[in-house]
């Protein structure tokens, strides 16, 4: 197949052609390593600059700095992209805008389309423009399928948006060869942890609205009891979440993807906060595809698909909110310990669920 992707550049504190992270990147290479050829636009709402280069995998990356909700030139510039180059099939990813980008552009060439939704876009703060959110549901009522990053997500938008085309769920995968068990003792002694001490933490986005002030009140009701216990964090924090803290606390900054799976190796229990809001109902937090692909006890905020993967692990869930709840969960596993084995897709699994959607749309 001849694929078309269309993402924006910057997500979940991340620059998809800087880092080379996550999801925009990781699925437009699997494809592309499956034998397919690949052409990723990716809009930087960022000022970047034009930028293209060809992947190690094939891709043919493009990137120019666009504002969003401007559409002025973005026809002209997917034309120049695609060249004499015709897809059979566009994916569009990231907010309500990129599906609307794609729509105007795909559909007036009577190219297919999919939208994807790696999160509820409803919950980012576009959708507040007036209309955007009627027209986006168009856009995926339109669509010829919908992929989605969970099983709640999927239901949801069946419900709500009643797209023609089939909805199916696209996990997002772990880069196996990082994600695997390491040794407890040698993961702290790269990091400078001491040994011996229960250590609690996590890795991610240490925001606000994720529900991260959680952490640390249960983490001041269990060093309160446990004297030696240590909170170890890393990740961006939010303007909200920078003043949170614990003198028993080792904040690592925001670390290079590679040493994320030392950090959760040297726990003994990795937590995933969340709140009961329409980005938590619906999201699928990739640290959690992480910890268990590193195999360390967790606990996690019961809801969506993290709830349902977690479901024959009572002791790794806690109700979204309940302080008191997460520390004595947290405890618990500091008392017990329990890692649910749970198989995590590779990203390579995760591209190759794409590629069948994809190619079940190419040949209709």
């Amino acid at each position: 197949m001849k694929i078309l992707v269309l993402c924006k550049r910057q997500y979940t504190n991340k620059d998809v052609l800087d880092d080379r992270y996550g999801r925009l990147f990781e699925l437009p290479e699997g494809l592309a390593r499956l034998g397919h050829e690949v052409v990723a636009a990716t809009l930087s709402y960022r000022p970047r600059g034009p930028a293209r280069f060809v992947s190690d995998a094939g891709v043919r990356w493009h990137s120019r700095d666009a504002r969003p909700l401007v559409h002025w030139g973005l026809d002209g510039w997917l034309d120049k992209v695609c060249g004499a180059w015709r897809p059979d099939i566009v994916w569009a990813s990231s907010d309500m805008w990129c599906v609307l980008v794609t729509s105007r552009w795909a559909s007036p060439r009577s190219i297919p389309y999919v939208a994807d939704l790696y999160d509820n876009y409803e919950s980012f703060g576009l959708s507040r423009w007036p209309g955007l959110r009627h027209r986006f549901m168009g856009a995926c009522r339109q669509a010829s399928a919908l992929t989605v990053v969970g099983r709640a997500l999927g239901e949801y938008v069946a419900r709500a948006y009643r797209p023609a085309g089939g909805v199916h769920a696209v996990v997002n995968g772990v880069p196996r060869e990082l994600f695997r068990p390491q040794s407890r003792m040698e993961a702290r002694a790269m990091l400078g942890l001491p040994q011996g001490v229960p250590i609690i933490g996590t890795a991610g986005a240490l925001a606000q609205d994720r529900g991260i002030a959680d952490l640390f009140e249960a983490f001041s009701l269990i060093a309160s009891q446990r004297g030696d216990a240590l909170l170890a964090v890393a990740g961006a924090r939010d303007a909200a979440s920078r003043h949170l803290g614990h003198p028993r606390m080792v904040d690592f900054g925001t670390l290079p993807q590679t040493r994320i799976p030392t950090l959760l190796a040297a726990l003994d229990v990795g937590v995933v906060c969340n709140r009961d809001t329409a980005f938590g109902r619906y999201c699928f937090p990739l640290k959690l595809h992480e910890m268990l692909g590193v195999g360390i006890p967790v606990v996690a905020a019961a809801l969506g698909d993290v709830e349902a993967l977690l479901s024959a692990h009572p002791a790794c869930l806690y109700p979204a909110g309940d302080v008191v709840a997460l520390a004595d969960r947290l405890e618990q596993q500091l008392v017990t310990p329990h890692a649910p084995v749970i198989p995590v897709p590779d990203w390579s699994d995760s591209a190759a669920v794409l590629e069948a959607v994809l190619g079940s749309v190419e040949k209709t």
